[in-house]
Formats: C-alpha cells, structure tokens, sequence
C-alpha cells in the first residue's frame, strides 16, 4: 500500500511539473523594431569575425553558415559579405552551453546597442535554426504593420 502511495505521489508531481515547464514553442520572442521593416540586405558575422576569419571557433563559423542557409530558404533577405552593404547585421555566438543571435541597425557606425536578441540551446544549428525562426517570424510582423 505504501508502495503504491509513493507511485502515485510520484506520477502525480511529475505531471505537475511538466505542465509547469517552459514550453520552447510557446516561449515569448521579444518584439522585433520596426526601425527595420523596410530592410532588404544581411551580413551576418560572429562577435569574433566573419566565417572567413581563420581565427574563429569552428562553431561559430558552423552558426555563421547556419543562419545564411536558413535565411537564404526564407527568402525576404539578401545577404551581403561586407557590413556596409548591410541594412541589418546579425551577430552570433555558439557555445555549447547556449546559442545567440543578436541584430543590430547596419547604418548605424560604429556598430551600438542590439535592437533585438535571442538566446537558446542548439539555436543555431545546420538543419534546425529556431533563433532563427523567432527572427523571421518577427519580422514578418513588422512587414505586415507598415
């Protein structure tokens, strides 16, 4: 009888916290300036250099070309390979601990302040980019409010 008493307790806590537990889909993504809305160019680098830098951590490099793979599928950018041809520029970092994505206003020189930022695990992976994602989907919102 106790046995199934600590069973059930068990069953009973887990299931709590799992309905308590962030759900990654449902995570909110942090709103997307409308500064940006009219962009049409990205150069997308590492806070430590561009995937040609030879000096750059390989995962780094590996979430550089994640990112141009994934946005070059979504098709509402360009991507340009020099920061001054850039309306928007995109800064990344992978660790393994965490991936992030940063973007910043390409006119503005020298690079300031992010305008908008994401952070997760495997974020920026070859197949599955969801920092990605939170970035296109909320682009798209501010290209449907101008």
């Amino acid at each position: 009888m106790k046995r199934f008493s600590l069973v059930a307790i068990s069953l009973i806590l887990a299931g709590v916290s799992a309905m308590a537990a962030p759900n990654r889909s449902t995570a909110k993504v942090p709103a997307f300036p409308g500064t940006l809305a009219n962009a049409r160019y990205v150069y997308i680098a590492s806070y430590d250099g561009d995937q040609f830098n030879p000096n750059l951590l390989s995962e780094d490099r590996n979430a550089i070309g994640a990112v141009q793979n994934a946005i070059q599928q979504w098709g509402k950018l360009t991507i340009v390979y020099r920061p001054s041809e850039a309306d928007v520029i995109i800064l990344v970092t992978s660790r393994p601990s965490e991936d992030l994505m940063a973007v910043y206003d390409g006119h503005q020189e020298p690079i300031g302040n992010f305008l908008w930022r994401v952070m997760g695990r495997d974020g920026l992976q070859y197949g599955e980019t969801p920092l990605v994602t939170q970035f296109e989907k909320g682009f798209e919102s501010v290209q449907q409010h101008k």
